[in-house]
C-alpha cells in the first residue's frame, strides 16, 4: 500500500486558492468567544454513564426542575 503524502498544516489543500476568501485567514478567530459563552456541558464518567443520550439527560433534569418547583412551591404556604 502507497502512504499519502503529509500535507503541511499551515499550508491550504490544492483544491482551495487563498483568494477564494474574502478576509485574511486568522487562525483560531473563534476561540476566544467559545471559552467565554459556550453552551458545553461536561459531565462527570459517572453522571454520563447513567444515560444513554443528550434527551435522557434533558428529559431527567427537566423532571427534577418541575419537582423542585412544586416542592418549593408547597413549602412557601
Amino acid at each position: 500500500m502507497k502512504k499519502d503524502k503529509l500535507i503541511k498544516n499551515d499550508e491550504l489543500r490544492d483544491e482551495y486558492k487563498q483568494s477564494d476568501f474574502p478576509a485574511p485567514l486568522v487562525r483560531g478567530k473563534y476561540a476566544t468567544r467559545l471559552r467565554e459563552s459556550s453552551n458545553v456541558i461536561v459531565l462527570k464518567p459517572e453522571v454520563a454513564e447513567a444515560f444513554p443520550n443528550e434527551e435522557a439527560v434533558n428529559y431527567a433534569l427537566l423532571s427534577l426542575i418541575k419537582l423542585a418547583q412544586t416542592t418549593t412551591r408547597r413549602t412557601n404556604r
